[in-house]
C-alpha cells in the first residue's frame, strides 16, 4: 500500500510539473509565439496536400513562370509545376530531414556522452578525445565529402547530418552525466546493489532529459539549416524531389525574372529555423531551476 501511496505521489507531482511548464511556455510570448508557428507550419506542409490537389511534380511547360492565381495560389516554376503544392512537399520532407536527423544526433551524442560521463576512466578518455577531434574537422566539408562519396538520398542525407553534428550534444550530456552522477540518490541505489544500467535509466537519464530537448530543439534547426545549404549546392536530395534548399537552388537563375521563386522557400526556411531557435532558448530559461524557483 505505501509504495502504491508513493506511486501515485510521484505521478502527481510529476503532472504538476508538466502543467507548470506549460503555463510558464503560454507566459512566455516568444517561446509560445515560436511554438504555435512551428505548429502551425507542420500542419500545413504535412496536411496541406491532403486538401491540394496539384500535385507537385505535374509539368505544364505551356504554364511555366505563370503568375499568382485562383488555380496556382503562388504561381508556377520555370517548368510549370506548381509552386504551392512544392512548398508544402517540399517543407514536408525538409522538416522530416530535421526531425530524423535530430533522432540520430540525440540517440549517437546522447549514447556517448552518458557512457564518458557515467563509467568515466578509459571509457572517458577514448570517447571524449574522439568527441574532441570530430570537432576540430570542419563538419559542413565533412558532410559534402561523405555525400559526394556514399550518394544523394534522402536517408542518406539524414545519417551525415547525424553523423557530423553529435558533437556538441555528446557535450551537453557529458557534463550533466558527470553533475548528477555525484548526487546522493545515486550513490545512494549504488550502495543499496542496484546495476550500473539500472541507475542511469531510473536516475541519470531522467534528470538530463530537459538538456536533451533543449539541445535538440536546437539541433532540428541546424539540421534544417544544414540539410538547405548541402541542397542548395546540389549535394542533397536531388529533383524532382522537392526540399526548399533545392527549390532555392533551382531559382537562383530566375531571381530577376521571377524572385518569388526564390523569396517563398528562403523566408520558409529562414522562419522556421529562427522558430527553433526561439524555442530552443526559451526552453532553456523554463527548464532552468532557478527559473522555476521564482
Amino acid at each position: 500500500m505505501e509504495e502504491v501511496a508513493d506511486a501515485g505521489k510521484y505521478t502527481m507531482k510529476r503532472d504538476a510539473r508538466i502543467w507548470g511548464l506549460i503555463k510558464q511556455i503560454v507566459k512566455h510570448k516568444v517561446t509560445f509565439t515560436s511554438l504555435l508557428f512551428l505548429v502551425a507550419i507542420h500542419i500545413v506542409v504535412f496536411l496541406g496536400p491532403l486538401f491540394w490537389g496539384q500535385s507537385p511534380e505535374a509539368v505544364d511547360p505551356a504554364n511555366k513562370l505563370a503568375p499568382w492565381s485562383l488555380e496556382h495560389p503562388l504561381g508556377t516554376d520555370d517548368v510549370g509545376r506548381d509552386v504551392l503544392s512544392r512548398m508544402m512537399y517540399g517543407g514536408k520532407i525538409t522538416l522530416l530531414v530535421g526531425f530524423c536527423s535530430m533522432l540520430f544526433t540525440v540517440f549517437i551524442g546522447g549514447l556517448i556522452g552518458v557512457m564518458a560521463g557515467y563509467f568515466g576512466g578509459l571509457i572517458d578518455i577514448f570517447l571524449m578525445r574522439f568527441t574532441e577531434a570530430m570537432l576540430s574537422i570542419p563538419n559542413f566539408f565533412l558532410a559534402l565529402v561523405a555525400l559526394t562519396v556514399f550518394g544523394k538520398s534522402p536517408l542518406m542525407v539524414v545519417l551525415v547530418i547525424a553523423f557530423t553534428t553529435w558533437m556538441e550534444i555528446a557535450r551537453v550530456v557529458y557534463g550533466e552525466t558527470l553533475k548528477w552522477k555525484e548526487s546522493e540518490f545515486v550513490e545512494a541505489s549504488d550502495a543499496m546493489g542496484a546495476s550500473s544500467f539500472r541507475i542511469l535509466i531510473k536516475h541519470v537519464i531522467p534528470q538530463i532529459i530537459p538538456s536533451i530537448i533543449v539541445a535538440s530543439t536546437l539541433g532540428i534547426a541546424w539540421a534544417i539549416l544544414t540539410e538547405s545549404a548541402i541542397s542548395y549546392l546540389g549535394l542533397g536530395i536531388q529533383p524532382p524531389t522537392a526540399t526548399w534548399g533545392n527549390m532555392l537552388q533551382n531559382a537562383q537563375q530566375y531571381i530577376w525574372t521571377s524572385p518569388v521563386l526564390g523569396v517563398l522557400p528562403g523566408v520558409a526556411i529562414t522562419c522556421v529555423v529562427l522558430a527553433y531557435n526561439f524555442l530552443g532558448d526559451g526552453l532553456r530559461d523554463l527548464l532552468d531551476p532557478k527559473f522555476l524557483k521564482k
